[in-house]
């Protein structure tokens, strides 16, 4: 079992051709040390539509969780050893979703975290959609989502792995800005390739579920993610 009450899906801006260097660190170092901390490493991405970008999540059991876990790593030995070296390739790390699994069929099941150097095999691309929603989720919305949009994304051709909505308590570790004051429904979903990818769009367009699904949402405001797993990323 993953930790993941708590999601965090955070987006960083690096610095021009600092991003392979991140990712060697992160792997190296911040694989292990996190989850030692009490927080489960979901998922490590390079986006291929924004080459300077490193995507990443992370989750807890709980918000109270999440204070003590990060309180635990960021004032530990691996960070304080490291962070220079982390901190000089970013140039932006404050794009950051806090999230929840509504419900138990939509956390992510992953496999088991595999030692450094596993051969994992190859990896699938993965296709985050993040919405933005009028307002709170209503009372309905995960049976809903469940009953209605899951399947039919999956009939356009998405592998739905799970999905979340925002987390709206307080940021319980204000060291670590998160985007407040906003609503929204993520939904993560594994593809062959790209070319799998750009057919389930053409296919959802189609069926009338590219623009929100008629759940409260924004009419539009959609930002869609291409990734890439790193070597490490469980999510894959």
């Amino acid at each position: 079992m993953t930790a993941q009450a708590v999601i965090e899906l955070r987006q960083y801006r690096m610095k021009p051709g600092r991003r392979d260097d991140l990712i060697a660190l992160f792997e190296r170092e911040f694989v292990e040390s996190q989850e030692a901390c009490g927080m489960s490493l979901l998922g490590q991405f390079r986006d291929l539509d924004a080459p300077g970008h490193f995507v990443w999540m992370r989750g807890f059991e709980s918000m109270a969780a999440r204070k003590a876990a990060l309180e635990g790593f960021y004032g530990g030995p691996i960070w304080q050893a490291h962070r220079e070296a982390a901190n000089a390739t970013l140039d932006d790390n404050d794009d950051v979703l806090l999230l929840k699994p509504p419900l138990d069929a939509a956390r992510l099941d992953l496999p088991p975290r595999q030692p450094d150097g596993a051969d994992l095999g190859p990896a699938s691309l993965i296709g985050v959609t993040i919405q933005a929603l009028d307002g709170p989720p209503p009372a309905d919305f995960a049976a809903r989502f469940e009953d209605e949009v899951r399947p039919a994304l999956e009939a356009a051709g998405a592998e739905i792995l799970g999905w979340m909505v925002t987390e709206a308590a307080e940021n319980s570790f204000p060291r670590l800005p998160v985007r407040e004051g906003e609503q929204v429904l993520a939904w993560i979903g594994r593809f062959a390739d790209a070319s799998a990818h750009a057919e389930h769009l053409v296919r959802a367009e189609r069926a009338g579920l590219g623009d929100g699904f008629g759940l409260v949402s924004k009419r539009g405001v959609i930002q869609r993610l291409r990734l890439e797993p790193t070597a490490r990323s469980r999510l894959r």
